[in-house]
């Protein structure tokens, strides 16, 4: 190659120069002058460390296969008569697989005279599929190679499904109480029970204070009652003088033999 897009030892762009001049200036400096895009034109060298250089690219690669998942297939095979509960067996393994990220190949084998009846296989498969449907998805539906007849479920990715958004909060009304239901009382602090007024206590002391009451107004004054006789005095009245008896002489008599 006749000239290269020359880049520095800091990532510094020198422009293009010559293969020769390249090649001398990364001696100089102690450095190897490395092809990194043979594909553009024209192409571009870099000035570097080049045991560094592979060092770094090694770790990238073993990082980039540490991040690689191999798929690994399992299978479980059943036949047409199988048991109910080995049927629960069967499902249990088949689960687990599906939840490691494996593929899974679930085989129905036919043996004798079962070969004449091939929906036995294709239902039975169907309702394996239905009861890992939480588990995989199918891949292909189930398919007859000669005495055997084979599905393909692939694991679901949980990576895929977003995490549930919580419901926006509801803006309805509570509905109105039922005719006849009590009412609800506002929250707040629990009233204090009502005490029961002591037996013993006056009936004065269990009623209420009375309120203040305004003075009455003032009365109009009665006429004057007429003049009594003399005749009507009251009995309290005193008696005149002439109609009391004479009082005793207080003078002791003289006795006479």
């Amino acid at each position: 190659m006749p000239a290269v897009r020359l880049i520095g030892p800091n990532n510094e762009q020198l422009g293009v120069v010559p293969t020769q001049r390249a090649l001398a200036h990364a001696q100089d400096l102690g450095y190897d002058l490395v092809e990194i895009a043979p594909n553009s034109t024209p192409p571009v060298a870099r000035i570097l460390d080049f045991g560094k250089y592979r060092y770094a690219e090694q770790q990238k690669a073993k990082e980039a296969k540490k991040r690689q998942r191999s798929v690994t297939w399992k299978e479980i095979r059943i036949t047409p008569k199988i048991d109910e509960h080995d049927i629960e067996t069967k499902i249990k393994s088949a689960s687990k697989f599906l939840d490691e990220g494996d593929k899974l190949k679930v085989t129905v084998r036919f043996r004798g005279r079962e070969l004449a009846h091939p929906d036995r296989g294709r239902v039975l498969l169907l309702q394996v599929a239905d009861r890992l449907k939480d588990h995989g998805i199918v891949e292909r539906m189930p398919l007859l190679e000669g005495r055997s007849m084979i599905m393909v479920m692939n694991p679901v990715r949980r990576d895929a499904q977003g995490a549930p958004t919580p419901p926006p909060p509801s803006t309805t009304t509570p509905p109105a109480p039922a005719a006849g239901a009590p009412a609800p009382r506002p929250a707040g602090p629990a009233a204090a029970p009502a005490t029961r007024p002591a037996a013993a206590a006056p009936a004065s002391a269990s009623r209420p204070a009375a309120a203040p009451v305004a003075a009455p107004a003032p009365k109009p004054t009665a006429p004057a009652a007429p003049p009594q006789t003399a005749s009507a005095t009251p009995p309290s009245a005193p008696r005149p003088a002439s109609t009391l008896p004479a009082a005793p002489s207080a003078a002791p008599r003289k006795r006479t033999n």
